[in-house]
C-alpha cells in the first residue's frame, strides 16, 4: 500500500477528473446527449455525469468492435504480440494504480487500501498474466490414416459482449477482457451503472497503451437499456456475464431472441463453510469466516454467508466472529485505517436491512450488529452483522444477501453438514476446515461448488479456473480455461 495519509487520500479525490464519456472507437463520445448522476456511497456526494447509454450507442460501440474483427489488425496479430500489448496494457494500470483505485473507492465504497491491494493488484495480474499467455496457446493435430492429416485449431469467436457487476468493477472486467483480447476478440464492455468510472479509465489506458480503434469499447448505462441491448445485438457473438440469476437469465432470452449468441454466466452465491470438530486451527477458522464474511461489505458473490459449524464448537466459533465483528472499523473508504466501508448504495442498503429485518421476524437470533451506521455521514452504512439460531428454511439461510450478514446453522454429523450445504439452488463457492485428509477429500467431492477451499478461504491466483455449478452459473474465467470461452474450434481435414 502506498504510504498515503486520509488527508492526502481526500485532497487528491477533491482534485480527481472524472469523466463519464462512453469510449468508443478509441475515442471518447459524450453519446446522445442522456446522462445520469453518479453518486459516491461514502457520503451521497457528485461524482460526475455519466452518459446514459441507450441502443445507438451500443450500435456505434458493436460496429465499431466488429470493423475491428472482421478488417483491424487485432485478431490477424501474431500472438505474441498481441500478448505485448496485454503486457503494455498492465503497466499503464500499475502506473494509475492510486488513481484507479480511489476512483473505485469513491464510485463503489470499498476501502481504499482494498483498492489499491487487492482490486488493482487483481486487474494489474490479470492482464499481466493473459499477456504472457497469449503465444503459449496451441492447437492440435490428432493422429489419422497415413493419407490424411487433421487440423483442429482455435479461432477467436469474434465480438464479445461483457457486462460485469459494481462489486470488483476492474477485477470483474479484467477477467473478461484480458483472456477474450488475448485470443483475439474485440469487446464491447458495459460496467454496472453503479461503478462505470473505474472501466472507463481502463478502457482509455488501454488505448493509450496502444490497443487499436475498436477493439476494447466502454458504454455506460443502466442493464435494462444498454445491457439489453447488448444482450439483443445480432453482431455480438459471445455475451459474458457477471451478476445476479435474475439478470442470467435475461441474457439467456436475450440470446435465443436474437442470434443464439453464447453466453456464459457467473451468477450469484449462498456460499456454505463448514467447521469441523478437529480444524487444525478454530480461531484461524473463526477469524477467516469473519473475514471472508465482512471483506468487501460482504458484497461479494463467493461470501461464506452460511457458516456451518459442529453443534459442539458452535458457541465458540460464534463467540469469536461477534467479538471480531465489534472490533472492525467502519468508516470512511478513504481512511487507510478503515476496515469496512460503505455499501455501494441506499437502495442496495435498504435491501440488505430488509433481510435483516425478514431474518428477526422468522426467529433468528441477531447476535451483533443489525442496523444503519454512520448516518449523518450520508453514506451507506452497515456495521458487521451476525445471527445464529438460523434454521435451513429461513430466508437468511436461501437467498444471496450481498451484504456483511452472517448466517450460523450448527449440525451434528459430517452427513447433515454436507446436505446442509447443498440445500442451496447455488453452487458457486464452499470452505471446509478439517486435519483429516481423507474427510477433505471426500466433503470436497461432495460440495456441489465449482470452488471448495480446505483450511482457507477465497485462496487461489490466476492457473486456476473460477466459475459455479447449478444456478451459479457455466463457464469459467481465470486461467487457460478462460481462453475457451472467446474462441471457437475448427477442424480442417486435409486428404493427402
Amino acid at each position: 500500500m502506498l504510504d498515503i495519509t486520509h488527508d492526502e487520500w481526500l485532497r487528491r479525490a477533491k482534485a480527481l477528473d472524472l469523466s463519464g464519456a462512453h469510449h468508443i472507437d478509441g475515442t471518447d463520445e459524450p453519446g446522445g446527449g442522456q446522462y445520469y448522476t453518479a453518486v459516491s456511497p461514502r457520503d451521497g456526494q457528485v461524482l460526475a455525469e455519466v452518459a446514459d447509454g441507450q441502443a445507438a450507442e451500443v450500435d456505434a460501440a458493436v460496429a465499431a468492435a466488429r470493423r475491428a474483427f472482421d478488417s483491424g489488425p487485432w485478431p490477424r496479430l501474431a500472438p505474441a504480440d498481441r500478448g505485448r500489448v496485454l503486457l503494455r496494457i498492465a503497466d499503464r494500470l500499475e502506473e494509475q494504480r492510486d488513481r484507479l483505485a480511489l476512483t473505485v473507492s469513491l464510485e463503489m465504497g470499498k476501502p481504499i487500501t482494498d483498492a489499491y491491494d487487492i482490486e488493482l493488484r487483481a486487474a494489474i495480474n490479470t492482464f499481466r498474466w493473459y499477456g504472457q499467455l497469449a503465444d503459449k496457446l496451441t492447437d492440435e493435430s490428432p493422429h489419422t490414416a497415413p493419407d490424411a492429416l487433421a487440423l483442429v485449431t482455435r479461432e477467436p469467436a469474434g465480438v464479445v459482449g461483457a457486462v460485469v457487476p459494481w462489486n470488483f468493477p476492474l477485477t470483474l472486467a479484467s477477467w473478461k477482457v484480458a483472456p477474450a483480447l488475448a485470443a483475439g476478440c474485440t469487446v464491447v464492455l458495459k460496467p454496472s451503472e453503479n461503478s462505470p468510472l473505474s472501466a472507463l479509465l481502463l478502457g482509455r489506458l488501454a488505448t493509450e497503451a496502444g490497443l487499436p480503434p475498436g477493439v476494447l469499447n466502454v458504454v455506460t448505462g443502466d442493464g435494462p437499456t444498454a445491457g439489453r441491448a447488448i444482450g439483443l445485438h445480432p453482431d455480438v457473438d459471445v455475451l459474458a456475464f457477471t451478476g445476479s440469476t435474475t439478470v442470467g437469465r435475461h441474457f439467456l432470452r436475450y440470446a435465443a431472441d436474437s442470434n443464439l449468441k453464447r453466453v456464459w454466466l457467473e451468477l450469484g452465491g449462498k456460499s456454505p463453510n463448514i467447521i469441523l470438530p478437529d480444524a487444525p486451527d478454530l480461531e484461524k477458522a473463526a477469524a477467516t469466516a469473519a473475514w471472508g464474511i465482512f471483506f468487501n461489505q460482504g458484497e461479494m458473490c463467493t461470501a461464506p454467508s452460511r457458516l456451518l459449524v459442529h453443534s459442539s464448537i458452535a458457541e465458540r466459533v460464534t463467540d469469536a466472529i461477534v467479538e471480531r465483528a465489534r472490533e472492525l472499523r467502519i468508516g470512511d473508504p478513504l481512511d487507510p485505517a478503515t476496515e469496512m466501508g460503505a455499501l455501494v448504495g441506499e437502495s442496495h442498503l435498504e435491501r440488505v436491512l430488509d433481510h435483516i429485518g425478514t431474518g428477526l421476524d422468522e426467529g433468528a437470533r441477531l447476535r451483533v450488529g443489525g442496523g444503519r451506521t454512520l448516518a449523518d455521514t450520508g453514506g451507506s452504512y452497515l456495521p458487521p452483522t451476525v445471527f445464529d439460531h438460523v434454521a435451513p428454511g429461513m430466508r437468511l439461510a436461501r437467498e444471496e444477501i450481498f451484504g456483511p450478514v452472517l448466517s450460523v446453522l450448527t449440525f451434528d454429523d459430517l452427513h447433515e453438514a454436507v446436505a446442509l450445504a447443498n440445500a442451496t439452488e447455488y453452487g458457486l463457492a464452499a470452505g471446509l476446515w478439517t486435519s483429516d485428509l481423507s474427510t477433505a477429500h471426500q466433503v470436497s467431492r461432495a460440495l456441489k461448488a465449482g470452488t471448495v477451499w480446505v483450511n482457507c478461504y477465497e485462496e487461489g491466483d490466476l492457473t486456476v479456473p473460477f466459475g459455479g455449478m447449478k444456478q451459479s452459473g457455466n463457464g469459467r474465467d481465470k486461467s487457460a480455461h478462460a481462453i475457451e470461452k472467446y474462441t471457437e474450434l475448427k477442424t480442417t481435414w486435409i486428404q493427402l
